[in-house]
């Protein structure tokens, strides 16, 4: 039984106060290393909400139709990561075709949207809250947008903070995981305004 969610509170919960990223800390490993460019973190935004979206909607109708049928609801992880890697290749051959600029810039990190956990996090959210099939690709996309949000802010924020006088120990790395905290408590603020379970 899916739980009774108006499309509009998932939706707009799943982007800021249940953001996969800032409130969940799932994909971050991608969401640090290419954030430094905006144009590269532009391309990654836009092909995890693809992902997310395809790969969601696509989990739901295996998971429902073949795996509980067959009763063998137990491979889920395996059948999971094996339609998110298939849409990931897709994907990769796409943009190559598409777009050698961005293909180039995003690199390695294009094929590793494979094992971005917060893809995995949402096929396994969604499972486990027992969305229907229109709550599942709403919390979907839902979640990409709040990934290519926040990578997009922080992308932003660190054009500004390389020119900023920061701290000769804070320069890097530094900087950048106290600009995620802020971003992430700035977030979560919005938390007693919509929520999903």
């Amino acid at each position: 039984m899916a739980p009774d969610i108006s499309p509009f509170i998932l939706f707009f919960a799943s982007i800021f106060t249940s953001n996969i990223l800032l409130a969940n800390f799932l994909g971050m490993c991608s969401f640090i290393s290419v954030s430094k460019d905006y144009n590269s973190s532009n391309g990654l935004g836009m092909a995890v909400t693809f992902v997310l979206t395809i790969t969601t909607a696509i989990n739901w109708l295996v998971y429902n139709y073949i795996l509980v049928p067959f009763e063998i609801e137990y491979l889920r992880y395996i059948v999971f990561i094996i339609v998110i890697a298939a849409t990931v290749q897709v994907l990769e051959m796409i943009i190559e075709r598409v777009s050698m600029n961005l293909y180039m810039a995003l690199g390695i990190f294009l094929p590793l949207i494979t094992v971005n956990c917060a893809i995995l996090g949402v096929a396994l959210f969604m499972q486990l809250r027992d969305y229907n099939f229109i709550q599942s690709i709403i919390f979907g996309f839902g979640s990409g947008l709040g990934w290519w949000l926040a990578i997009m802010a922080l992308a932003a924020i660190r054009k500004k903070t390389d020119r900023a006088p920061v701290p000769a120990g804070l320069k890097g790395p530094g900087i950048t995981l106290i600009t995620i905290g802020f971003m992430a408590i700035a977030f979560m603020g919005f938390s007693g305004m919509l929520a999903v379970q």
